[in-house]
């Protein structure tokens, strides 16, 4: 997803041309339309392909394109997450999840319905490809899947009726930019209430355009603040 969303951010910089095919999802770049058929016509005589023109919807993700730059968003996928979930009609949430509350894994009495915890954060998972705003959330409760609560569940419901305040919410890649890369990290220091190992995040941008974000736990307990930062700055270093 990372190589997508940087492809539909060098895309909007460079006014590339995207058109889409039913091979793999296949994307063709550059600034020659001539061109363009051409490896479209030799892809059809080796695959059969079907020609979708313009790339608009792809992998349950909207793109929206004019001269200011590419919107991205998943405002149909979304909306059919809250409608299998029966929250279609509830009332929108201003943040993902209570700052206050702070989860571990026997928070709250266990959760009747393993497998539809499972499910909805299965689809929210999928849902922070173009909704970082959602991310450590859904990876905080991601963590609860082997024996999720009736408070994880709570607050998966939480983070669902923060979505359906804004289910078009996406990305913007601006056209009006140079192509440079910069990120940022941090870490918190034994946050995991369960284990103490800290948390790792981090974020890259095109830019003015985010491109890449996670929110992880360290696989090891670190001693220290300093070590946590250190071991932040190590993944931060890979991922750049």
């Amino acid at each position: 997803m990372t190589t997508i969303r940087t492809m539909l951010a060098l895309a909007s910089i460079k006014g590339w041309h995207l058109h889409q095919l039913d091979v793999n999802t296949a994307f063709l770049h550059g600034d020659d339309l001539i061109e363009i058929q051409n490896i479209k016509q030799l892809l059809d005589n080796k695959f059969s392909i079907k020609d979708l023109g313009v790339l608009k919807y792809f992998l349950g993700m909207e793109v929206a394109r004019s001269k200011e730059g590419i919107n991205l968003c998943q405002r149909k996928y979304a909306l059919d997450l809250l409608e299998e979930s029966g929250m279609l009609g509830a009332k929108p949430n201003t943040s993902p999840m209570d700052s206050s509350t702070n989860l571990y894994s026997t928070s709250g009495s266990p959760c009747a319905d393993i497998t539809s915890y499972r499910r909805m954060l299965g689809r929210l998972v999928y849902l922070t490809h173009t909704r970082p705003d959602i991310a450590f959330s859904v990876g905080h409760l991601s963590q609860f899947l082997v024996a999720p609560t009736t408070e994880h569940f709570k607050a998966a419901m939480r983070i669902l009726r923060y979505v359906k305040g804004a289910p078009g919410k996406g990305l913007f890649f601006s056209s009006n930019s140079s192509i440079s890369l910069k990120g940022v990290n941090d870490s918190n220091w034994a946050s995991c209430l369960d284990t103490r190992r800290s948390v790792t995040r981090f974020c890259f941008f095109l830019v003015d355009s985010l491109i890449s974000w996670k929110s992880k736990r360290q696989k090891t307990v670190s001693r220290s603040s300093v070590e946590a930062e250190y071991r932040a700055l190590a993944i931060t270093s890979c991922e750049a």
